[in-house]
């Protein structure tokens, strides 16, 4: 008898589990190494949420207009495993990311690297792409 109540509150468990969502991808899904980009513009919106952390910048285009654009990283624990916290990048903070653009076109890059404007530091943004920071 206690097997199969056991047997229940596991099955039980497993079907009322949270099933993950399915927003994890490879990088060469989204993204186009062979399309490197280096842009500088004012945080905008800080998301640090599992899989990967997003940062919006407004980003000032040739012709004066300004964008907004949204640069994946790496998740949290992997960011805090770079030296990154909550309080190392503010909104309002101005800073340079370079990464790779989104394939479909869209205002999304996948960060590699995030260099803050007032100190130089540069820290790499724990993206499935890698760092170059040294």
């Amino acid at each position: 008898m206690p097997r199969i109540i056991v047997s229940l509150i596991l099955i039980s468990g497993l079907l009322l589990s949270p099933v993950p969502a399915g927003a994890h991808h490879a990088f060469a899904t989204e993204f186009d190494g062979n399309k490197p980009v280096t842009m500088k513009g004012i945080v905008t919106k800080i998301d640090w949420a599992n899989p990967h952390v997003w940062l919006y910048l407004n980003v000032k285009t040739e012709g004066g207009v300004i964008e907004n654009w949204g640069f994946e990283m790496g998740g949290p624990n992997s960011l805090r495993n770079s030296g990154w916290t909550r309080e190392t990048m503010k909104i309002g903070d101005e800073i340079v990311v370079e990464g790779s653009l989104a394939k479909n076109g869209s205002r999304n890059v996948n960060a590699k690297n995030v260099t803050m404007a007032s100190t130089g530091k540069k820290l790499g943004a724990a993206s499935s792409q890698g760092n170059t920071v040294d």
